[in-house]
């Protein structure tokens, strides 16, 4: 796979090369669309993100070119947001409709979820720059992949094993406030949206790095993806329950809203108290050891 860095050859290269990868794909995606621009785009934002959890990685000794193309990055994939928003409330109703033992209750998710998908169709008919939209993304991508390759790190085999033993560090305390704000009684959303950052940085980080000691990172990765994927659809629902109070007129006054808000809060307590359980183990190594952890490897694996 591409997505990972070599420890036996220059951070620089391997910079270069797996963001240039991941910008070319979102390009191609875009431009080929074999499922459809809805899909291309949903593709292409999955690329997106995973450049962005690189130049995160080498933050430390690139801050000022991290954040101008974490800015551009990030404004980039949220111009290309809104249909995919809503294609995930979608999503949201059919997790619901499987997690439900009850025949009423299924049905009544059935037709919430027509009318979600009928929703999502008006807003992409409505939304008729989106060509223009990918375009402009397919632009912003090529001028990335310029920008990426005028970049030099100037680090050796010990300069990289410090500069991810930092990045490391600084995510694993991050992550560690994160959960401890979730845990407590009056936790807000966002701090389950950071939660989620985190997640998503540990899960690609491990991807990143997992030549240094394949099996351990790949059993990692496995696990912080999982965690990933609760915290998603604990917070599409968050969303899909906004959705439901802000636009009550798509159930046409039926019971099928009250059903719904029922079903949203019976999952959505199982939803945190999964996520909690997961984090408590993704996130149970002090950062400092861990990272110095990973330091070790990557001498190891580098020589």
């Amino acid at each position: 796979m591409s997505y990972r860095i070599r420890p036996d050859r220059a951070i620089d290269g391997e910079v270069h090369r797996v963001a240039a990868h991941q910008l070319g794909k979102a390009m191609a995606v875009l431009q080929d669309r074999p499922q459809g621009l809805h899909e291309a785009v949903h593709a292409a934002r999955k690329n997106i993100k995973r450049v962005r959890a690189l130049y995160r990685l080498i933050a430390p000794v690139a801050r000022e070119f991290q954040r101008r193309e974490n800015a551009r990055l990030r404004d980039m994939a949220r111009s290309l947001s809104s249909v995919r928003d809503a294609t995930a409330l979608i999503e949201a109703g059919r997790y619901l409709q499987e997690a439900t033992t009850l025949d009423d209750e299924r049905q009544a998710l059935f037709r919430v979820t027509d009318v979600l998908t009928a929703r999502r169709d008006r807003l992409s008919k409505a939304e008729s720059d989106l060509e223009d939209k990918a375009q402009a993304a397919i632009a912003a991508c090529n001028d990335a992949i310029k920008a990426v390759g005028d970049i030099s790190l100037k680090c050796g085999r010990r300069d990289t094993a410090s500069l991810l033993e930092k990045s490391w560090r600084k995510n694993g305390r991050k992550a560690v406030e994160a959960l401890h704000q979730c845990r407590s009684s009056d936790a807000h959303l966002e701090s389950f949206h950071d939660l989620r950052k985190r997640s998503q940085d540990c899960w690609m980080n491990h991807m990143l790095l997992r030549d240094v000691w394949p099996a351990a990172m790949h059993a990692k990765q496995l696990e912080a993806k999982a965690l990933v994927d609760v915290l998603g659809r604990y917070l599409d629902l968050s969303i899909l329950s906004e959705v439901t109070d802000r636009e009550p007129q798509l159930f046409d006054g039926s019971d099928d809203r009250a059903r719904l808000l029922e079903a949203i809060i019976s999952r959505q307590q199982a939803d945190r108290e999964d996520a909690l359980s997961r984090a408590h183990w993704v996130f149970a190594d002090k950062p400092e050891r861990e990272a110095r952890t990973i330091r070790h490897l990557w001498l190891g694996a580098a020589d």
